[in-house]
């Protein structure tokens, strides 16, 4: 059988019961980084006294996923299978969602445990009232994928999560004040951990308030803009001041067309 099982984001003391029990219980840890789930194991061990049934780690991440994945007999699941990722709900930002449709394509049993998520911990905590959530994850780093991207987290109708990393959350918020001026931004600065923060403000407010070194784990939570994404129409897509090809983009995400020939079209119109 199959086990999700979160790990803390950041504060120990957020394992849950189910998951210590899991864990006794485990042959097999899948691991996104067996460095990483050893070392949760011997705080563990420390603070609960978690007594464990010497099960064989193997490791399990975004790059060879995949390939892992395709290699599987249903017979490895006759053991007590366990996925972790390093912290937070396996499949949110991290691998877990193939080997969860590997046992519903073959029929095995699986399970997920509740637990710690940055996305939920920080939706919730931004304190917007719009309660239809939209999560993007990372997005692109640079070019016109990042560009349609960001126009997708503004203006899509919902309160919108994003992860990010320090190295980038003062360009993301330098973007947003340009496209966004007067959108209410949510920040949460190492979510459960002792430098927790949060940051309420427009996003030029904010950043003038971040530290001049922006260390640790951030997500982003930006305020629903008025209307929903398919409510937009082409005139307005193509009023915004966006490249050809990024408005293209949006256009062929809200009409079905190819993108391609959209811009093709657009570039000829």
């Amino acid at each position: 059988m199959l086990s999700l099982v979160p790990t803390p984001i950041g504060n120990i003391a957020d394992i849950s019961l189910r998951a210590l029990e899991v864990f006794t219980s485990a042959e097999v840890m899948l691991c996104e980084d067996t460095r990483v789930t050893k070392k949760l194991f011997h705080f563990l061990k420390e603070r609960y006294n978690l007594v464990l049934n010497d099960p064989k780690f193997i490791s399990l991440h975004s790059h060879n996923e995949a390939d892992f994945v395709a290699s599987l007999t249903p017979d490895f699941f006759n053991a007590s299978v366990v996925y972790v990722s390093d912290a937070g709900m396996p499949g949110i930002s991290d691998p877990g969602q193939l080997l969860v449709r590997y046992c519903i394509d073959n029929a095995l049993p699986y399970d997920i445990l509740p637990g710690a998520n940055a996305l939920l911990s920080a939706f919730v905590a931004s304190g917007f009232v719009q309660t239809k959530m939209l999560f993007l994850g990372f997005l692109p780093h640079k070019g016109n994928d990042r560009s349609s991207a960001l126009q997708e987290a503004l203006f899509n109708g919902y309160t919108t999560v994003l992860y990010e990393a320090p190295t980038r959350l003062e360009k993301l918020l330098c973007e947003i004040a340009v496209a966004a001026p007067e959108r209410a931004v949510f920040l949460a600065k190492e979510i459960t951990k002792k430098y927790q923060r949060f940051y309420h403000g427009k996003a030029g407010d904010l950043v003038s308030q971040m530290e001049k070194e922006i260390r640790g784990e951030w997500v982003v939570v930006i305020e629903a803009s008025q209307g929903r994404a398919t409510s937009l129409s082409e005139q307005d897509i193509l009023a915004l001041d966006i490249p050809k090809k990024a408005a293209s983009k949006l256009i062929a995400k809200i009409t079905g067309e190819n993108p391609k020939e959209c811009y093709t079209r657009l570039l000829n119109s």
